[in-house]
């Protein structure tokens, strides 16, 4: 139950006005017993309809934004303070809904890894984008916060991979791109392992650490339809 601060001169009409604006949806600051403060508008002595600031004692975070039956939901951004230059830092800044991340929205990280995209009951679900602090880049789709669905993987040294995903592994048909040695490898993928797959030279002129010799041709007449078959294979007994 939040309790007020109340001014020195303790005025009947003060506590009158209190009680009215948290009632009636005015703007207005309430202190929690814990310490907790909020700044906003109010109805039925709940944070609702309007914008508003929270501030919690015990960390110092903050969130500022859009409040709906005492929850955090619609746009807001969350910040924390830091404990070294006591300056805040922006955590997210996006969509909420029941209190969790929602929507659209961008969260940094701790370790310096930041993502930007949709998101589903605080996790991560839907079409977004992931920069780890290797220096990958992940853009693609989600799923209860693991790349899931059709994706890509770009690493540090310019090598990428293009296709399905699953867990947050690689699963399903995809091509991995070695641009470092000019080779492609298109094929299918279980749980980050490659099952299946043909291996091409692909601008292997222009790599830099490029094999001494080309690979061999492919002398099958149908090469891509004996991969389809064999793909179509695995992935059968894999459903």
């Amino acid at each position: 139950m939040p309790v007020i601060k109340y001014p020195r001169v303790r005025d009947p009409l003060f506590y009158e006005w209190d009680r009215k604006a948290q009632k009636c949806g005015l703007r207005h600051t309430v202190y929690a017993v814990n310490g907790d403060q909020y700044t906003g508008e109010w109805l039925d002595n709940l944070k609702h309809a309007g914008k508003g600031t929270q501030i919690w004692k015990s960390t110092g975070a903050i969130y500022s934004g859009d409040w709906k039956f005492g929850k955090r939901d619609g746009y807001g951004s969350y910040s924390i303070l830091d404990p070294v230059t006591k300056e805040y830092k922006k955590i997210y800044t996006g969509g909420w809904k029941n209190d969790q991340r929602d929507g659209q929205g961008v969260l940094f990280y701790p370790n310096g890894e930041h993502y930007e995209g949709e998101w589903s009951k605080g996790l991560r679900s839907g079409w977004g984008k992931m920069h780890y602090k290797d220096g990958s880049v992940y853009e693609g789709q989600w799923l209860t916060d693991q790349p899931d669905g059709i994706g890509v993987l770009l690493l540090p040294n310019g090598n990428r991979y293009e296709g399905g995903w699953k867990d947050g592994k690689k699963h399903g048909p995809g091509k991995h791109f070695y641009l470092d040695k000019g080779q492609l490898l298109e094929g299918f993928w279980v749980a980050d392992i490659p099952k299946c797959g043909a291996l091409v030279d692909f601008g292997r002129d222009n790599a830099p650490a490029s094999t001494e010799s080309p690979l061999p041709k492919i002398e099958l007449q149908d090469p891509a339809g004996v991969l389809a078959e064999a793909q179509a294979r695995f992935d059968d007994s894999h459903n």
